[in-house]
């Protein structure tokens, strides 16, 4: 028997309006070809510039004159070979400077998509049978490069989406950074990574067992002066700053709305994107709430799973993941310990499910084989597609699988509640699959979630289609339980 899908009518499409400012530079040669410019027109004419671009870009944009303060602060260091004193220009001088090392990004022009849903931390003034909620989306832009962003939504009591549009002034976090670095699991980390161990020591070696952001920079910065350091060890170098850049912490302004705030690559590890993040409320066994999300990071090259951790929507803090387990994509944390340990879901593997326990939620040593692939639909590959949600059946989570001509279905199974490495229920047959109008996009027929919610006993998974727009269902959870109950896993 199939489960009854209510596909809803809404689309989120992906709008190139929504831009942010990004620091634009290329090398020191071509801007300071442009200061010495800057620096030769006469005050009137520099006012009159600013003046232009102010009209052009201050109602499109939070505070432009201080992106403008901040990127001519970041070409500080060029004004020495110029013999100019930075701090005796002007003050139009120097934000006309900063405009023009300044351009705007469209960070949804290419796609909206793998969307996640997690409550609202703020339930106060809705209607009886409603819930406010949060959504993330993948959004992309120019050169393929993935940001999250979110979405603040109201489900009625028929689970109809009542959805705030974003404002034209979209925001991009402070970042501060502030983490205090353990060397043994530092270490471990770069261990994990294969990192050459002879010339980790070399700057490793200088530092104590705790040390700062700051003491890891300077501590680099001694040992790439040995001028007999070969170019593959400078290299390995760059990638020990790869993982402590890697962690960081970001704000939002609170005069932000939720639906404008834009979490873009920060560290060298996220360069080319941060891609499906899956948030989850998580209750702590005291009764405290944190929204976690695990993403993945890709600098082109490589990917690694981090973590996101916040409380409100306005901080937030980012960490790698770290252990043997926490490589690949598809990681989903449980929104609570089960027995004492976190628990995750994963796919270390990039085929099969697996679940992994831990002391630390950061670090993931302990795996078990969840489940192999067992249908056509998914004979390729499988994972999860959010957090699982615990119901008064067991576990419930929504997957996802892989088949012939690479085309994504969503499924489910059920796991026992004490014991979740138990499979106990299953769908043969899809959840959903991608319909006609779903199939075309950036990549052809695939339908994707990255996590789902259950309100008025329905459950309500929004899901990306063929990577470019997003859209959700609701399915009758007694119907889906009663589904997999009937399908016991052997």
């Amino acid at each position: 028997m199939s489960v009854t899908v209510n596909r809803k009518s809404v689309i989120f499409y992906p709008n190139p309006r929504r831009t942010i400012t990004k620091f634009y530079f290329t090398d020191d040669a071509k801007a300071l070809h442009v200061i010495k410019k800057v620096l030769h027109l006469s005050a009137d004419e520099v006012y009159f510039e600013l003046q232009q671009v102010l009209r052009d870009f201050a109602t499109r944009h939070r505070r432009i004159t201080k992106v403008f303060e901040n990127h001519f602060n970041n070409l500080l260091y060029l004004f020495k070979s110029l013999d100019v004193n930075p701090e005796s220009l002007d003050e139009h001088t120097r934000l006309l400077i900063g405009a023009y090392f300044t351009h705007e990004y469209s960070v949804e022009a290419a796609a909206y998509f793998n969307p996640s849903i997690v409550e609202h931390p703020d339930q106060y003034g809705l209607k009886e049978g409603e819930k406010r909620v949060v959504m993330s989306f993948r959004a992309t832009g120019e050169g393929h490069i993935s940001s999250i962003v979110f979405k603040e939504a109201v489900l009625d009591a028929e689970n109809n989406l009542r959805h705030i549009e974003p404002g034209n002034l979209d925001e991009m976090p402070e970042c501060i950074k502030r983490t205090v670095y353990n060397k043994k699991s530092f270490i471990k980390k770069l261990d994990e990574m294969n990192i050459h161990k002879d010339v980790v020591n070399l700057v490793m070696d200088q530092l104590k067992d705790k040390f700062t952001y700051g003491e890891l920079q300077a501590a680099i910065s001694e040992t790439l002066k040995d001028i007999t350091l070969t170019p593959t060890k400078r290299k390995v170098i760059e990638e020990i700053n790869w993982v402590a850049d890697s962690h960081y912490e970001i704000k939002f302004s609170l005069d932000t709305a939720l639906s404008e705030r834009v979490i873009f690559p920060i560290s060298y590890s996220e360069s080319n994107g941060i891609e499906d993040a899956r948030f989850v409320k998580f209750t702590d066994d005291d009764g405290e709430v944190t929204y976690y999300a695990t993403y993945t990071a890709y600098n082109g090259y490589a990917i690694l799973p981090k973590l996101i951790a916040t409380k409100d929507f306005y901080y937030f803090r980012v960490s790698p993941l770290n252990g043997k387990y926490a490589q690949n994509k598809d990681m989903a944390l449980f929104p609570r310990k089960i027995k004492g340990k976190y628990a995750m879901v994963g796919r270390y593997d990039g085929v099969n499910n697996y679940i992994l326990f831990s002391d630390k939620i950061n670090l993931w040593k302990e795996a078990r084989l969840l489940q192999e692939p067992a249908f056509p639909w998914e004979f390729i590959q499988i994972g999860n597609s959010g957090s699982p949600i615990e119901t008064s059946e067991g576990w419930l989570l929504i997957t996802h699988g892989v088949g012939p001509m690479r085309r994504y279905s969503l499924g489910a199974v059920l796991l026992d509640i004490e014991h979740p490495e138990k499979v106990i229920g299953h769908l043969k047959y899809p959840l959903m699959m991608p319909r006609e109008s779903e199939r075309e996009g950036y990549v052809p027929n695939v339908i994707y979630s990255c996590g789902s919610i259950v309100h008025n006993n329905q459950v309500v998974i929004p899901y990306g289609m063929s990577d470019y727009a997003s859209s959700y269902i609701t399915v009758s959870l007694s119907e889906l339980l009663d589904e997999l109950k009937n399908n016991h896993h052997k």
